[in-house]
């Protein structure tokens, strides 16, 4: 398309000003722009837009200050427009100019329901290519809008879900770019968006930006062939757009940045065409569940609410029905729609924890899998929780036998009837029948106080509590970095007995560093560690908190067990090589055939291993044995890797006796355990002269 036929539709800022605040831009910002250089960096941007396309203006209105942000009129794609319904009350007011703008313009509109938040061109923006649209959601538009975007504008629609309130719409941190590329500030989104923006964008044509360019709204830009018009960019930024052909055009607009918008935000794109690879597809799934109880106080409303919500989904009240005296219940029907199926399937988990169902002529039969290698469940197994639970098994609800936690429900045919039952991985065998996904489950909950429901709110609390202490730890930390540099200056060994509490503060990283540059020779763990180690690998979470956030994540307890069946199967099946989510090379034992790549915890090149031992100990969920690594004794061609000693197994006493002889022969020894560490790096909470 020729510069000459592409039009954007911009409106005068005769009105603007900060009358209100919502969004964090505002705050502290109500009234204190100026006008007049209002005016002024609104008529630069006009006239570099009229450069390169052709513009068209609205008629701004009074009492509509934010009406110069056209970018949110609606979505154009070609002569259709879906019509934005604002999030705040404060902007509504804006609606029918711009629908009569369009309608007068020749424009087929499209009015989304009246409670159905969207807010145009700022959550949903087309691939350049006009392939997909991307589509935001989060804080201002609804994720329940963009099934209507696939229909009306019969284009694929890929869900992102905002995370960062100071970018609060999609075209504040995305801009998508000619040719492919894309300049993004990937913080302000979840893991799964991330995952999505990867899978559709090759990492070349990514341009991430860094924080101070995404709070100078460099993302927010308007993009016309080879040229990007922006607010400010960063040299290093320019840099890089420059070199893969775009050429940058920077416009103050600091007083619209106090309203939280810039380039992008004040132009709409009114000829968008498409290409589309798939015609009117969503992702997007929606079921009803029913909460019944005790629902305002016990909180079990809010809770479910919020899961949803937290979980990257969106939700819809349909029907409420609130008990009249203290000892009624109360019921409720919630619509739930989420992003993916994946999503879904992880956010009704949750809710099932909390005794959702769906409804009566909704409720299907639990779909099961059957178990074809011994100790490892079908990948989407049902993870099991403390509370009784029921699964529909022939249209009937059956109670589940030997309820316990982190376990898998297998169901069987009996001469008295179907028997469903909890058993842990270690005891499934080939044949068995294990329910998967979340179809057809329910648990059984007595409602809690309010007290007791604060008592046990949070997973794995002490994981996400704060660390005080009345010690100088930072002294003693001292002292054991002057020991750890004199022993290796003279050329001791020495070896480390490390907890999960090295994971869950986040000083596998530190741990792997020392071992790299020499100072730890030898190291002795437990099963924990090796689990939450795969688990932060795999999943970025430790017990269930986020390891970049320091917060609990939503179902995270499941993570470590799900970390234990995905090594179970790689076990089983002999798999040499596991895909690039490991962070390093090294070997694991070939009793247990586990992949030859392991996270960043084993990550000791041949120099710092190859002349002392590596020692393991693993049992629990890997097996009922101990395993020892041995940096002399190398598998054939792998150089950096570390394989199990050619001994018979021993059982984890005689292994740990073993283990401790060979302690013995080292210089120095740092033990490692317990909940409470320091936050950042490990808490060597003993230490010890051991004979040479």
């Amino acid at each position: 398309m020729s510069t000459a036929s592409i039009r954007f539709l911009m409106c005068p800022p005769t009105y603007y000003d900060v009358d209100y605040v919502i969004n964090p831009w505002m705050e502290g910002n109500v009234h204190k722009s100026s006008r007049d250089r209002a005016v002024e960096q609104w008529q630069k941007l006009f006239h570099v837009m009229k450069e390169h396309a052709v513009v068209d203006l609205v008629e701004p209105q009074l009492g509509v200050p934010d009406m110069v942000f056209t970018a949110n009129a609606g979505l154009v794609l070609e002569n259709t427009v879906v019509l934005s319904r604002f999030y705040h009350k404060e902007r509504q007011g804006e609606e029918p100019f711009f629908q009569q703008w369009f309608e007068q313009n020749g424009f087929t509109v499209h009015t989304l329901p009246k409670d159905l938040p969207f807010e145009g061109a700022g959550d949903a923006l087309l691939d350049r290519e006009g392939r997909w649209l991307w589509a935001g959601y989060g804080f201002r538009s609804e994720l329940d809008s963009h099934p209507y975007l696939a229909k009306w504008l019969d284009i694929e629609v890929l869900s992102l879900r905002l995370m960062d309130e100071r970018f609060y719409h999609l075209d504040t941190c995305f801009c998508p770019l000619a040719n492919g590329y894309l300049l993004y500030y990937p913080p302000a989104f979840d893991s799964y968006s991330n995952r999505l923006i990867e899978m559709r964008v090759p990492e070349h044509k990514r341009i991430a930006v860094d924080e101070p360019d995404a709070v100078n709204f460099a993302c927010n830009a308007v993009n016309i062939d080879r040229v990007i018009i922006m607010n400010k960019a960063s040299d290093d930024l320019k840099q890089r757009l420059e070199q893969v052909g775009f050429r940058i055009v920077e416009t103050p607009l600091t007083e619209f940045l106090k309203a939280g918008g810039a380039a992008k935000c004040l132009t709409l794109r009114v000829t968008e065409s498409v290409q589309p690879l798939h015609h009117a597809a969503a992702t997007i799934e929606s079921r009803t569940i029913q909460l019944q109880g005790h629902l305002l106080d016990s909180g079990l409303i809010s809770r479910a609410l919020d899961l949803v919500s937290e979980g990257g989904g969106s939700f819809q009240v349909l029907n409420f029905h609130l008990g009249e005296q203290k000892q009624s219940t109360s019921s409720a029907e919630i619509r739930v729609t989420a992003p993916s199926h994946d999503v879904m399937e992880k956010i009704m988990s949750q809710l099932i924890d909390l005794g959702a169902v769906a409804p009566p002529q909704e409720v299907c039969d639990n779909p099961l899998e059957t178990v074809t290698q011994d100790g490892v469940a079908p990948d989407d197994f049902y993870v099991t929780t403390i509370y009784p639970t029921e699964v529909r098994v022939n249209c009937e609800w059956v109670r589940v036998q030997n309820q316990r936690m982190d376990g898998a429900i297998v169901v069987s045919q009996t001469p008295e009837g179907v028997v469903a039952e909890c058993k842990l991985l270690r005891d499934l065998r080939q044949g068995d029948r294990v329910v998967v996904g979340v179809e057809g489950i329910r648990t059984v909950r007595k409602t809690e106080s309010r007290e007791v429901r604060t008592a046990n709110d949070k997973e794995f609390s002490f994981m996400g509590s704060g660390v005080s202490s009345e010690r100088r730890v930072e002294l003693v930390v001292e002292q054991i970095a002057w020991e750890l540099r004199q022993i290796r200056d003279r050329g001791g060994k020495m070896v480390v007995v490390a907890g999960p509490v090295v994971i869950h503060t986040g000083g596998a990283e530190h741990l792997s560093r020392l071992i790299r540059e020499g100072y730890v020779q030898a190291l002795l763990g437990g099963n924990a560690i090796a689990v939450h180690d795969i688990e932060q690998a795999l999943m970025g979470t430790s017990l269930g908190v986020d390891m970049q956030r320091g917060v609990s994540v939503r179902g995270g307890h499941r993570h470590h067990l799900k970390a234990i069946n995905t090594i179970r199967r790689s076990a089983d099946s002999g798999n040499a090589t596991y895909p690039n989510r490991w962070r390093s090379n090294a070997g694991l034992p070939d009793a247990l055939r586990l992949p030859s790549r392991l996270p960043s915890l084993f990550a000791a090149p041949p120099t710092s291993i190859s002349q002392s031992q590596l020692l393991v100990s693993a049992a629990g969920p890997f097996g009922p044995t101990g395993h020892i690594f041995d940096g002399r004794h190398r598998r054939p061609g792998a150089s950096n890797d570390v394989s199990l000693l050619p001994t018979q197994v021993e059982s984890p006493k005689t292994a740990h006796r073993r283990n401790m002889q060979n302690v013995d022969q080292c210089g120095f020894f740092g033990f490692v355990s317990g909940k409470g560490g320091i936050g950042s790096g490990f808490h060597f909470q003993h230490i010890q002269r051991l004979p040479r």
